[in-house]
């Protein structure tokens, strides 16, 4: 059997590709699903969706920044995960994950995290990753705490939603704890 880094037990890490702008799509109508992973957005329409997923799938990586589809084995699209701040000099990152709804507490969230870390950690030399959690999304908090990531800061009053501020946490994993955790 052929060894696939960005495949796990569960999920593989793929590129987006235009045919995925359905799916995002529909996922662009669950408004605490969009507060959990980053703000609630004006509507887009069909035809915006599609223009943006191309955009996209037309994209390679930015630097070291690149978000990926993540879907089932069955070739499922589920959700996506990015890393969207680098800093190679430090060798730390920070990344973004979201899982569409039907797809949630189904262990594919800790897997593809784990797929991208060994991919930034092992290939690319970092040695420290972050994620900022807001202090609402307990799925989240559940997840990175599980993963062995740890809380190493809150910023107060961070994120406006729903009527009112929420504190944003700060979550760090190091190398050797990634290492540990395999």
């Amino acid at each position: 059997m052929v060894s696939n880094i960005w495949t796990g037990n569960k999920v593989r890490l793929r590129a987006i590709v235009p045919g995925d702008w359905e799916k995002f799509h529909n996922n662009d109508y669950d408004t605490e699903g969009a507060r959990l992973a980053d703000m609630t957005h004006f509507p887009r329409s069909a035809e915006g969706t599609r223009l943006h997923t191309e955009g996209r799938a037309a994209e390679g990586p930015n630097g070291d920044r690149y978000t990926c589809a993540i879907e089932t084995l069955n070739g499922e699209l589920i959700g996506s995960i990015g890393v969207h701040t680098t800093d190679s000099r430090n060798g730390t990152f920070k990344y973004g994950i979201g899982i569409f709804r039907d797809h949630w507490r189904k262990g594919y969230a800790s897997e593809a995290v784990k797929l991208m870390l060994g991919y930034y950690f092992d290939e690319l030399r970092y040695q420290k990753v972050c994620a900022h959690v807001y202090a609402f999304n307990e799925g989240s908090i559940a997840l990175h705490e599980r993963m062995g990531f740890q809380l190493e800061g809150r910023l107060r009053n961070m994120v406006y939603t729903n009527g009112q501020y929420y504190d944003e946490l700060v979550y760090g994993l190091l190398i050797s704890e990634f290492q540990a955790m395999k």
